[in-house]
């Protein structure tokens, strides 16, 4: 007897959909810093690509209340899975970021002022959630590995993201409370994520793409720390662990790309838009770094809208929307 396929449907919109926001954030962002290399159009260029964000933002919202109603037991499912758990931090993650490039083209607004704080509050409470569950009696040691991929990084680093608008928005002394968060755990995240390739291995090739995330927390605490008035050396040497952290993601470029397109496509998305804006804030307005740091935003604005069109192609073709290949726990050490 032949066995049905799943039908494809919002049953399967995973939290981790809103790495499409992210990302178009993150290069509406990245467009902003070009200005002074650039002139007028890098920012028109930033508020084309942030309406499309916006646009992205609210048909996800949509269809995620939709799912909430019509199939709570599968969003309950991804919000306590060992390992996709930490992709709900990618919502309130979108809530900073969406007010962000509306301050750096507007500047303050209360409905940003709103949203922006729900989203801090909730990567903070994410963080919370994510470590309260190393420490939940019967977690057994391929349960806790499971979870210890790059995509860790969104919620325990995601705390640096207010930062970016947080001082406009008239929130200093919080965002830098919420920015040591941040400081302290990354160093710790990493170290997991480390160890846990010498332990079990590589994280499953379906979440190879989630290797460009470790790109994602240097950019972001140089460009937050930037704006909190850290000295111009830690900036210059969290721009250089960036840069050797790109260097690193692009050797499994080759095994990313040898899989089927899919959403965690998308988490390569903002980290390489993060880079691009930290090198575009440190790069002079003439000489060979600059147009180095222009090259490098033309190629990541590329590579985002190749992953738009796929995602394109994959909605009208209806091969996204399925449940997510579910990956073999790792042996145990």
């Amino acid at each position: 007897m032949i066995e049905s396929r799943p039908v494809s449907s919002v049953q399967h919109l995973s939290f981790a959909w809103f790495a499409m926001v992210m990302g178009l954030c993150g290069l509406s962002l990245a467009w902003f810093r070009a200005e002074p290399h650039l002139g007028p159009m890098a920012v028109q260029v930033s508020w084309g690509v942030g309406v499309l964000a916006g646009g992205v933002f609210v048909a996800l919202t949509v269809a995620k209340l939709w799912r909430l109603i019509r199939f709570p037991a599968a969003v309950l499912a991804d919000a306590t899975h060992p390992m996709r758990h930490v992709f709900v931090a990618t919502l309130p993650s979108s809530w900073v970021l969406i007010p962000t490039v509306w301050v750096v083209h507007f500047g303050y607004s209360p409905w940003a002022d709103a949203l922006w704080m729900l989203g801090s509050v909730g990567l903070l409470l994410g963080t919370v959630e994510v470590i309260r569950r190393w420490f939940q009696p019967g977690l057994t040691a391929n349960d806790f590995w499971q979870g210890m991929t790059p995509a860790l990084f969104i919620p325990v680093v995601g705390n640096v993201l207010p930062g970016l608008a947080g001082a406009t928005l008239g929130h200093p002394v919080w965002v830098t409370a919420q920015y040591g968060v941040a400081v302290m755990l990354w160093p710790v995240a990493l170290v997991l994520v480390l160890v846990r390739i010498g332990m079990v291995g590589m994280w499953p090739p379906r979440l190879m793409p989630a290797t460009f995330i470790t790109m994602a927390p240097p950019s972001l605490l140089a460009l937050s720390g930037a704006k909190l008035g850290a000295p111009d050396v830690l900036v210059y040497m969290l721009w250089g662990v960036s840069l050797f952290f790109t260097l690193v993601s692009l050797t499994v470029l080759k095994r990313v790309l040898a899989q089927a397109f899919g959403i965690p496509y998308w988490g390569m998305s903002f980290p390489l838009a993060a880079s691009a804006a930290v090198s575009l804030h440190l790069a002079p307005a003439q000489g060979w770094v600059h147009v180095l740091a222009l090259a490098w935003l033309v190629f990541v604005s590329s590579v985002i809208f190749g992953l738009v069109v796929a995602t394109v192609r994959g909605l009208l073709q209806g091969s996204l929307l399925w449940p997510e290949q579910q990956p073999l726990p790792p042996p145990r050490p």
